[in-house]
């Protein structure tokens, strides 16, 4: 009876949390952020939340990196780096073949000509793998979190990769000693087929049948339910890349009517917060299908755990949106 009382409660204190702003009561999450950054703009809600956890002290962002090739995605990243005050952050994406896809509704071109950035195009960052080996190898162990809103490529290649003259470890045993988790926004469960999954199910299906440490999944159903945007498109501020992003986006699509799903801004979420009032957990196994579909096999000491929603839609839309109308105090 004591637990049915004191479980609203908690849940009514994050919501209420949400309204304030935050100071940090642990140490914060150190975080490498992946993303595809252009095919959908839920991307940038979820960056927009990293860094206000960041300015909270929350989080440690360590670098952003993009699994997309397209050449605008380095530099709309930069753009939103900057204007958060981090220009500095380390970026990189991937040198190998891997998916090349811009924004069908023009934002990322919009963000890159009206925002201060000074990468011009994403061939020129450096190879991700390399940037993940250098900010690794230079972490306390098991102390990073890895935060996937893409494709697995980069992470794929970098469980391939060698020693070298930045690390002396194969890519699986750096990520054994440095990584605590793996929080990825990839299927949908229990079985189904994911954008993020399907793009490079090649890769995908390597790093979830090797990856060594925790993984978390929030898949397609979860982010599905969760409508963000509106009241974040309704600040008054004005050249703010976030609202200019959603401004843009939710009048060029019906389904966006009630703001747009918040598949990425939920693994940001699981990142610095974790799962417990949020969402419970289901453990067990992914499976990735030759044709990018997904399955899951339950088990109770499986490596890889699915999330299922806890918290009420309505209070978690809230509380991801209120982060994301975060601005920085410069």
């Amino acid at each position: 009876m004591i637990k049915n009382i004191l479980a609203p409660l908690a849940l009514a204190l994050l919501f209420l949390q949400g309204c304030k702003p935050e100071t940090a009561l642990q140490e914060p999450v150190k975080i490498i952020f992946d993303t595809d950054f252009g095919p959908d703009y839920d991307d940038v809600g979820a960056l927009a939340f990293l860094h206000a956890m960041a300015d909270s002290g929350r989080a440690e962002i360590l670098a952003t990196l993009s699994c997309n090739r397209h050449e605008l995605v380095g530099p709309g990243i930069e753009v939103l780096n900057t204007w958060f005050g981090r220009a500095g952050l380390p970026l990189g994406a991937p040198k190998s073949a891997a998916v090349d896809q811009g924004s069908w509704q023009h934002w990322l071109d919009t963000l890159v000509a009206k925002y201060p950035h000074r990468i011009e195009k994403t061939s020129d960052l450096p190879d991700a793998v390399d940037v993940y080996r250098r900010i690794l190898f230079a972490q306390p162990d098991t102390s990073v979190t890895i935060v996937t809103v893409g494709f697995l490529t980069n992470l794929a290649n970098l469980l391939r990769s060698q020693p070298d003259s930045i690390c002396p470890l194969t890519g699986t045993d750096l990520v054994s000693k440095k990584v605590k988790k793996l929080v990825s926004m990839a299927g949908t469960f229990p079985l189904g087929k994911e954008f993020n999954v399907h793009m490079d199910s090649t890769a995908s299906s390597f790093v979830f049948k090797n990856w060594p440490t925790r993984v978390i999944f929030t898949g397609f159903e979860i982010g599905w339910e969760i409508r963000t945007g509106l009241r974040l498109i309704k600040m008054e501020m004005q050249n703010n890349p976030v609202k200019d992003v959603f401004s843009i986006c939710l009048p060029m699509a019906e389904e966006d009517k009630d703001g747009r799903m918040s598949w990425d801004e939920t693994v940001v979420l699981i990142a610095v917060y974790g799962t417990k009032g949020f969402f419970t957990v289901v453990p067990g196994e992914i499976t990735v299908n030759p044709d990018g579909s997904n399955g899951w096999n339950s088990m109770a000491d499986g490596k890889h755990v699915y999330v299922v929603q806890d918290m009420p839609v309505d209070q978690m839309s809230r509380f991801i949106e209120d982060r994301m109308m975060h601005i920085p105090k410069h």
